[in-house]
């Protein structure tokens, strides 16, 4: 199964530079023993005491924060894989 990197583009405010943020079956791994449900800041205290790269808190950094927890890596990047994405037919094989 192939999985595309999931880019984000946001306009900084008051300049004309763009910030990407990019996911990755790698980089969200960093986030799977996260305490559920979790707050934007709890997420990247997590990622930073976890020694996630970079990458993981620029990332987190980026999402917007309505003060909602959120409930799975799924908020955090759509297109996550599931269990689901893993499941194969055994007539198939």
């Amino acid at each position: 199964m192939f999985f595309s990197y999931r880019k984000l583009f946001s306009r900084t405010i008051g300049t004309s530079k763009f910030k990407i943020m990019y996911w990755t079956l790698e980089l969200a791994s960093y986030l799977d023993d996260a305490p559920w449900p979790a707050s934007k800041d709890e997420l990247i205290d997590y990622a930073i005491r976890s020694g996630a790269p970079l990458e993981v808190v620029e990332n987190l950094q980026e999402l917007e924060d309505d003060g909602e927890a959120f409930e799975s890596i799924d908020e955090v990047w759509s297109e996550y894989p599931t269990t689901d994405d893993y499941f194969f037919n055994e007539d198939e094989l």
